[in-house]
């Protein structure tokens, strides 16, 4: 029988004591032993994730959602490269941001200290596991976790391979711990858990993401779902348009930075829609558009008002023609989701005014939104992508899973 979310509870606040004060050195060798004991016991974990995915299939899972289910030798690789990239980064815990004299001469400045336990709440994705472990424990904080029903025995065998990984470098395991028990009820209990809990962070589609926001007590970081647009300005290289889309909607659909909203200038409709078409149809990818975009390439399927606002994770994608950039802007400021946009174009004054005008966590000019990864900026992986306007915002690395602290040294002022 698991443990209790009391036990659970108790446990993180034990393991964020040893955590808040432990030096930078021992988080590396911990980290590093961690991503040894991925690779160690990848059989073990390939045959956990096969028992998923298996189960998964056999009940009609999404094909984008099995893929995002899955593990490979070279997703575990990568697991493992995320965590010894996570030790390599700059540790951001005892930073002082600034330090200033009072005219009483004292002196205060901010430092930057750990959040404390961090619940996350996620679906089925195993590689969050590790990623969420390797950020929250090199910025000295204890993670507690909460995955999906689909993911059990993946996360339970990655859960385990890290707390071993903890206990051999005589550090407490319990710095991640995993609920098993993934009943709508205890997921609702650990919302709640503000008594141990620090700030809960949830992973995964819109309904997940809105019954966090809804029903927590706990303090949330909003993580966003990806409704992903690309815009082909009336002077964008085409060649180059077609191939950031092809990798942005089909290099993996079930993730929320995949392209799923294609914005197009009417001026280049004609001679890009149908060359488009033909290259996504390698992938089978169902277009579905307005009319404008229907009379220009006929295998193009009618879109309703719905499409606009949706986020696939299929090999669907909507496209929109506009006369100008301040229309496309508009529609894509309308139906975002704050997460990634792009904008194909060789028009600095246009470039500019989308990066400018466009309400995202992360814009483009001329590359894939499949960048917005933590990953992929250097941060060793990340907890997720914040849509959110408060603390954090896009990929969140070590710094976003840090607070500040005010420290003032003095030398016996009063106050009058």
């Amino acid at each position: 029988m698991g443990l209790t979310l009391e036990q659970i509870g108790q446990q993180a606040k034990g393991a964020e004591a040893v955590l808040r004060t432990l030096p930078t050195n021992q988080k590396n060798k911990a980290l590093t032993t961690a991503a040894d004991y991925l690779m160690a016991n990848m059989k073990m974990l390939l045959e956990a994730n096969h028992t998923d995915v298996e189960y998964a299939k056999e009940n009609g899972m999404a094909p984008g959602l099995v893929d995002r289910l899955m593990l490979t030798e070279a997703r575990i690789a990568q697991m493992a490269e995320g965590l010894r990239q996570i030790a390599g980064l700059e540790d951001p815990v005892g930073e002082v941001l600034s330090m200033k004299q009072r005219p009483n001469g004292l002196l205060i400045g901010q430092k930057r200290v750990p959040l404390g336990v961090i619940g996350i709440i996620y679906e089925s994705r195993p590689n969050v596991t590790a990623d969420a472990f390797g950020l929250c424990f090199k910025a000295g904080n204890v993670v507690v976790l909460r995955g999906g029903r689909d993911a059990i025995h993946s996360n339970h065998a990655i859960t385990m391979t890290l707390q071993e990984a903890l206990a051999k470098c005589g550090l407490p395991p319990e710095a991640i711990q995993l609920i098993t028990d993934t009943s709508h009820e205890t997921a609702a209990q650990f919302m709640k858990l503000n008594k141990y809990v620090d700030v809960l962070i949830p992973r995964g589609g819109a309904g997940l993401i809105r019954a966090v926001v809804e029903q927590a007590t706990v303090p949330v970081i909003e993580t966003g779902t990806g409704n992903c647009h690309i815009y082909v300005d009336e002077f964008a290289d085409l060649a180059m348009a077609a191939d950031i889309i092809f990798n942005a909607k089909t290099q993996r659909i079930g993730v929320c930075n995949a392209c799923e909203s294609l914005v197009v200038h009417e001026k280049v409709k004609d001679a890009l829609l149908p060359k488009l078409a033909e290259q996504l149809g390698e992938k089978q990818v169902e277009l579905r558009g307005d009319k404008k975009s229907r009379e220009a390439c006929g295998s193009i399927l009618a879109a309703t008002e719905e499409d606009w606002g949706r986020e696939y994770l299929d090999y669907i994608l909507s496209i929109k023609t506009v006369a100008s950039i301040d229309e496309a802007i508009a529609h894509i400021n309308k139906y975002n989701t704050g997460h990634s946009e792009a904008i194909i174009t060789q028009d600095y004054g246009n470039s500019r005014k989308f990066l400018d005008e466009v309400d995202a966590a992360a814009v483009y000019v001329n590359a894939s939104t499949r960048f917005t990864d933590g990953f992929e900026f250097g941060f060793g992986g990340e907890i997720g992508i914040s849509t959110q306007k408060l603390h954090a915002r896009g990929p969140m690395g070590l710094k976003e899973l840090t607070s500040t602290k005010y420290i003032i040294y003095g030398n016996g002022q009063v106050r009058t």
